[in-house]
C-alpha cells in the first residue's frame, strides 16, 4: 500500500506540475454578467449555447430568482503577446443571449482581473497551509509526535491527490475546490483521529501486547465502522453528482474521490506508516506519560 501511494502521490505531482490545473474565473480572471429575463429560460440549453459562442469555461446559475441568472465566463487562454479585451467578450455574451432570450435588463458587468486571481491564490495556499498546520498541531498534543507525523503524511497525501485529480480531469479549480479540499481534509483526518483513537485505548488494554499487533487490532475494531461511514457519505455524494446541477457537479465529484482517497489513507496508509515510526519502539499510553515525556 505504501508504494501505491508513493504512485499516487508522484503521478499527481507529475499531472499538476506538466498539465496544471484547469483555474477558474476566481483565480484566473474572467467576466461576470447578471441578467434578468421575462421568462424562465431552457438553463441546459443556454449553458451549450454560451459555451459555443466563448473559448473559456462558463458558470451559469440562477441567482436570487428564476428570472435572473448570473453568468461567469472564464478569461480565454491567450497566446504570449496577445491581449485580452473584455469588451469583445462582453458583446458576444449580449448577443448570444438576446438571440435566445427576452432580456429585459443586464443589473452588472464586472471584470475580474489577473492580480484578484493571483492574491485569490495566494491565499488559498495559506488557507490549505494553516489547515494542515493546525490539524498536525492538535494531532501532536493530543497524541505523540509519531502519530502527529503519521497523520500529517496521509493528510499531505489526500490534499495532493485531490490536486492530481482536478490536474487530470481538468475540472474548474475554483474557490469551491478550495472548500473541497478543506472538507477532505478534515474528514480525512477525522478517521485517522477513530484509529488512533482505538490504538491508544489498546494501549491500555494490553499493556503487554507487541505494538505491531497492537496495531493491527485497533485496525480490524475500526474496520467496519469506517468503511460504513464512507459508503453512506458517498451515496450522499453520488446523488449531488447526479441532481444538484452543474453548478455543484465539480464540488460533488472532488468530493467523492476526496473521500475515496481518504478513506483509503486513513486504513492503508497512516497506520502503516505508524507501525514503521514505532517500529523497535514503546508508545506510552496515556497523554499525562506523554507530556512528562516531552518535559
Amino acid at each position: 500500500m505504501l508504494i501505491a501511494s508513493m504512485c499516487i502521490v508522484g503521478v499527481s505531482i507529475i499531472l499538476a506540475l506538466g498539465r496544471g490545473v484547469n483555474f477558474g474565473i476566481d483565480f484566473r480572471g474572467g467576466l461576470l454578467v447578471e441578467f434578468e429575463t421575462k421568462a424562465p429560460p431552457d438553463l441546459p440549453e443556454l449553458r451549450r449555447v454560451m459555451r459555443s459562442a466563448n473559448e473559456g469555461n462558463v458558470l451559469l446559475q440562477e441567482f436570487d430568482a428564476d428570472t435572473i441568472f448570473l453568468l461567469r465566463i472564464q478569461k480565454p487562454r491567450l497566446q504570449r503577446g496577445e491581449l485580452w479585451n473584455p469588451q469583445d467578450n462582453v458583446n458576444k455574451i449580449k448577443n448570444a443571449l438576446e438571440k435566445k432570450l427576452d432580456v429585459l435588463e443586464y443589473r452588472r458587468v464586472e471584470t475580474v482581473g489577473p492580480a484578484v486571481g493571483k492574491e485569490l491564490r495566494k491565499a488559498a495556499v495559506i488557507a490549505v497551509a494553516l489547515a494542515l498546520l493546525g490539524i498536525m498541531t492538535y494531532i501532536w498534543l493530543r497524541f505523540e509526535w509519531q502519530f502527529a507525523l503519521a497523520a500529517v503524511i496521509a493528510l499531505l497525501h489526500d490534499v495532493i491527490a485531490t490536486i492530481g485529480f482536478f490536474a487530470l480531469t481538468q475540472l474548474e479549480f475554483t474557490l469551491a475546490s478550495v472548500a473541497a479540499i478543506l472538507t477532505i481534509a478534515g474528514y480525512s483526518i477525522n478517521d485517522t483521529v477513530v484509529i488512533f483513537d482505538r490504538i491508544r485505548e489498546n494501549m491500555r488494554k494490553y499493556k503487554k501486547m507487541e505494538t505491531l499487533a497492537l496495531l493491527d487490532l485497533a485496525l480490524n475494531q475500526t474496520l467496519a465502522r469506517t468503511i460504513l461511514t464512507s459508503v453512506t457519505t458517498l451515496l450522499a455524494i453520488t446523488a449531488l453528482v447526479f441532481f444538484g446541477g452543474a453548478v455543484i457537479s465539480d464540488f460533488a465529484l472532488a468530493l467523492g474521490w476526496g473521500l475515496v482517497v481518504g478513506t483509503y489513507s486513513s486504513i492503508g496508509l497512516a497506520t502503516p506508516i505508524l507501525t514503521i515510526l514505532t517500529r523497535g519502539k514503546t508508545l506510552t499510553a496515556s497523554e499525562e506519560e506523554h507530556r512528562s515525556n516531552r518535559k
